[in-house]
């Protein structure tokens, strides 16, 4: 496969999922704002643009939030943007991935400008999780398992890994007591799952173990951790192909075995800290399988010498 090709089909999977997980954290901050008499909203607001990694101002409102974090079309962090993105990664990856998934893409984007205009923002949130549980659903059902699949899903786990941290991080947000555990599990789609594991009710701990090192639910960070390092492997080629790769794997592996052996306590006395390191290790292996596969061969310059 051609890296330019893989490379399109990584972002595709990294967009699409981050403009998912971007409508469920914003859908969750905003309901905060509405259920908390208590709340400073200014400071609330700019400690989830913190938490996006979003330049800000002092004085944060809501609507700045919502422009920046949903309908920046020239954002790779707002919801409007990363789905623009993915859609143009589908063009330059069109002879790989199927119509279905192109048409879906494409079909997200065009949709996009009517929802600038929304006076409510949760229909918008709506419409883009099941936008692309819908790409998702078509990629799954019309993707061959081979390379394609491979750097697709590749992107998709490092992606929600790093935006499930970013998730769990709204619990400590300035100026709120932040969202309760069980909103926390119905923003991730994860509260019937857990209810049917734990068979008890919704407590700190038990929440943020379930979300944190579950290894059969696919939205817990654990999952998405150990799914990229399985990836990478089958992606893997001879010996002499796996230094990067196995770096990559070696990052990922850390973070997951950390969580994994820390008591649930401990992470969550020392959550944002925590959270922190689980992205870098997700950015570490983005750089490295950057280097390994996507970046042009090193070209050859020729000086032409006097005759």
């Amino acid at each position: 496969m051609l890296s330019r090709i893989a490379e399109s089909l990584f972002w595709i999977g990294r967009y699409v999922e981050r403009a998912d997980n971007t409508a469920r954290l914003l859908d969750v901050h905003l309901n905060v704002l509405l259920e908390d008499p208590w709340v400073d909203e200014p400071s609330a607001n700019a400690s989830i643009l913190s938490v996006m990694n979003i330049p800000h101002e002092d004085q944060v409102n809501r609507d700045d939030v919502l422009r920046k974090l949903a309908f920046d079309v020239g954002s790779s962090a707002s919801i409007a943007g990363t789905l623009t993105a993915a859609r143009e990664n589908a063009r330059r990856a069109r002879e790989v991935i199927s119509t279905e998934v192109w048409e879906a893409l494409n079909t997200t984007r065009m949709g996009l400008p009517r929802w600038t205009r929304a006076s409510r923002p949760h229909e918008y949130f709506v419409w883009v999780r099941e936008r692309a549980a819908i790409v998702w659903g078509l990629s799954s059902a019309t993707t061959s398992r081979d390379d394609a699949w491979h750097f697709m899903e590749l992107g998709r786990s490092l992606e929600r890994a790093d935006m499930i941290a970013r998730l769990l991080m709204t619990r400590n947000l300035e100026g709120t007591t932040g969202p309760n555990w069980t909103t926390l599990l119905r923003t991730c789609s994860a509260h019937e799952a857990y209810l049917r594991t734990v068979r008890a009710l919704v407590t700190e701990e038990r929440a943020a173990e379930f979300l944190l090192i579950d290894r059969l639910f696919p939205r817990s960070i654990a999952y998405n951790l150990d799914r990229a390092e399985t990836i990478l492997t089958e992606i893997e080629g001879s010996e002499s192909n796996r230094v990067l790769a196995g770096r990559a794997r070696l990052a990922l592996g850390r973070a997951r075995t950390n969580l994994e052996y820390s008591p649930v306590r401990d992470i969550l006395d020392d959550l944002v800290p925590q959270m922190h390191e689980v992205q870098r290790a997700c950015s570490t292996a983005s750089d490295l399988i950057r280097d390994r596969y996507f970046l042009p061969a090193a070209t050859v310059a020729w000086n032409q010498e006097a005759l």
